[in-house]
């Protein structure tokens, strides 16, 4: 098992100290902001920033055209349309809205027979007061925006470190295993299990038609705990209505390697069976007995129990009584008392490497625990008093 991984604390990454600080700093900026605008009033800010928008639109929108610098002509359509926009614009205008002035301002500085691009900059600086005004939803938006980046680094910082703490506990429950346990009491019936389960499918892929062993891999879709990858549903198509489907996947496979004027000795229709079979060769030499196999570590108990009962009925399906019958002994081992046991004794066995164990002789993996602790307990602090918006 390998967990000589950096730290997340560590190297280019920010600290958790600098991940905390900046939620710290944002969630005080967002709620500034979001005082602002309740200071100045949530409906009358959205009121004017959907007219001053429309305001600023227009004088962007026409100043090219309408402005004239002695040296170029004025594009007279566009400046009787763009007076008529303004024009209906201030008569549109709530009676109540704040700074109306300001919007009138513009109007007037508008309605001109010749216009400049000092009127345009008159014009903008008319609706500075507004625009500092709508500036406050902007803030809010952009504080907001920054305070859930900020939240997301520390929750994404708290998973792994999580991740990390669950991985060297672990390896210090390893550490703690009895090296001497005779785990033969378990190796010995899960690989007479696993062995005639294994013969067992190979002959009943050797001898059984595709379409019975693809039918039995589709069954398989209602047992969650055994994961066979389901057969396509064009090869299952065809090897239900083929005549080819009664062949075992060998055959077909053999088959999908004739040439087509070959083939069509074999079976009624050669260029289907090449299009079904040849395009899912990889599916059909890789099914075998893998998913109905007990792993070696082996699971946890009660995985353990809960796997072999979905497998009793699969297993009962493709295998003689006797298979079916080795695997209800491996069921029966997560039933003693002293599985577990055996259970850790494996994994250390197979997984700690001799610098895994060096660093829990020497204590390093608790220190590495403790210290890990302490920064995931901060991230979860600062996720719990800033949640999510």
């Amino acid at each position: 098992m390998s967990t000589q991984s950096t730290d997340p604390g560590e190297g280019d990454e920010p600290s958790v100290e600098t991940l905390v600080t900046a939620l710290q700093r944002a969630a005080t900026a967002h709620e500034e902001a979001r005082d602002r605008v309740e200071a100045a009033g949530e409906n009358r800010l959205q009121q004017l920033r959907e007219h001053y928008e429309e305001m600023a639109g227009l004088l962007d929108r026409y100043e090219a055209q309408v402005t004239s610098d002695g040296e170029t002509d004025v594009d007279m359509e566009a400046f009787i349309e763009f007076q008529e926009e303004i024009a209906r614009f201030v008569e549109t205008l709530p009676e109540d809205i704040d700074h109306r002035e300001a919007f009138e301002t513009v109007d007037e500085t508008m309605h001109q027979k010749w216009l400049k691009s000092a009127d345009f900059e008159t014009a903008r600086a008319a609706l500075e007061p507004i625009g500092d005004l709508v500036e406050r939803l902007e803030e809010r938006e952009r504080t907001l925006e920054r305070y859930r980046e900020a939240r997301h680094d520390v929750a994404v910082r708290e998973r792994e470190l999580a991740a990390r703490i669950a991985e060297l506990e672990d390896l210090v429950a390893l550490g703690d295993a009895d090296l001497d346990a005779p785990v033969e009491t378990l190796r010995e019936p899960i690989e007479a299990y696993n062995q005639a389960i294994a013969e067992a499918f190979d002959r009943r892929k050797h001898e059984d038609s595709a379409r019975e062993l693809l039918a039995f891999a589709e069954t398989t879709a209602a047992y969650p705990l055994v994961n066979y990858r389901l057969p396509p549903e064009d090869l299952v198509a065809y090897v239900t209505d083929s005549e080819a489907g009664t062949e075992p996947i060998p055959t077909l496979l053999e088959y999908a390697d004739y040439s087509v004027s070959k083939l069509e000795h074999y079976v009624p229709d050669a260029r289907r069976l090449k299009r079904n079979v040849a395009t899912h060769q990889t599916y059909l030499r890789r099914l075998d007995s893998g998913p109905l196999e007990v792993s070696w570590p082996p699971p946890a108990a009660e995985e353990l129990r809960w796997r072999c009962r979905e497998l009793i009925a699969l297993v009962g399906r493709i295998a003689p009584e006797a298979v079916v019958t080795k695997l209800r002994t491996v069921r029966g081992l997560a039933r003693t008392s002293d599985y577990e046991r055996l259970r850790e004794s494996i994994r250390a066995r197979e997984q700690l490497t001799d610098a895994e164990r060096d660093r829990l002789a020497r204590g390093d993996v608790e220190a590495e625990l403790a210290a890990l602790g302490d920064e995931r307990d901060q991230l979860t602090a600062a996720l719990e008093a800033h949640p999510e918006r």
